[in-house]
């Protein structure tokens, strides 16, 4: 990547703008990581509600979800919110079970796999032998720390905008949130290192379906805008750009 940027006439003299040295491994990162940071998700319906006192942002299934979030469901002893922000994420590393089910316990009879964007289908595992190459190791910040205690655990991630970032968890094991919302509520997957803030949390389906409304809250105002930036960019070596997106409030 170092040597494509240096000889990209796309990028010459623009990293020496930036950062008075070409490009190099740190100088790529903090190229990306300024990119980053500009990816912000705010003025969500959540935001308008929340923050805005705009009684009638979210829906009442929404706000239900909200009480769940902060209650009985305790989301937020992870997923923080604050008085004047909402971050979404305590910056901490957690133990749910999804990587110790990865690297420990037997492949299912069927596989999800994913064949298109958004579109999953169940394969039996059999099926898949030969195609599936074999899994890497998977043990989470124990792989960083080498600390036996930090096995499986892994980054509370925002979930600002995470409706749209399907499918989930750092695998992309679970394909929509209500199989998420499903796995905390059965309180992980066990093992020795299971976070204690996981337990079961006894949902009904309507509790399920108020939580998932809730997280759909969450996509900030600016989502078009971001959506189409990323369309107008190139795409790979090609020289090829994406079309304009269609204007989601008209017909196709």
């Amino acid at each position: 990547m170092v040597d494509k940027l240096k000889a990209s006439a796309d990028y010459r003299g623009l990293f020496e703008k930036a950062f008075n040295k070409g490009p190099t491994m740190e100088t790529i990162g903090q190229a990306l990581a300024s990119y980053q940071r500009t990816l912000n998700a705010a003025d969500s319906p959540f935001d308008r509600w929340y923050f805005g006192k705009q009684k009638t942002a979210i829906s009442e299934a929404a706000q239900r979800g909200f009480a769940l979030f902060t209650g009985k469901a305790a989301c937020s002893s992870c997923h923080v919110i604050g008085d004047k922000s909402a971050l979404f994420t305590d910056q901490k590393r957690h133990n749910t079970g999804v990587g110790y089910a990865e690297s420990m316990q037997k492949s299912p009879e069927k596989q999800r796999v994913q064949v298109a964007p958004g579109v999953f289908v169940d394969v039996d595992s059999e099926h898949l032998k030969g195609v599936n190459t074999e899994k890497p190791g998977d043990l989470g910040y124990y792989e960083i720390s080498q600390n036996p205690a930090d096995r499986w655990a892994y980054k509370t991630p925002s979930l600002r905008n995470v409706a749209l970032s399907a499918p989930y968890m750092h695998n992309g094991s679970l394909p929509n949130l209500a199989e998420v919302v499903k796995f905390y509520n059965q309180g992980g997957v066990a093992n020795e290192n299971l976070s204690p803030l996981l337990k079961p949390l006894g949902l009904s389906d309507r509790e399920i379906a108020d939580l998932v409304a809730f997280l759909e809250a969450l996509s900030g105002g600016n989502i078009s805008t971001l959506v189409s930036d990323a369309f107008a960019a190139p795409v790979g070596d090609s020289g090829v750009t994406a079309g304009p997106m269609p204007d989601p409030g008209k017909g196709r």
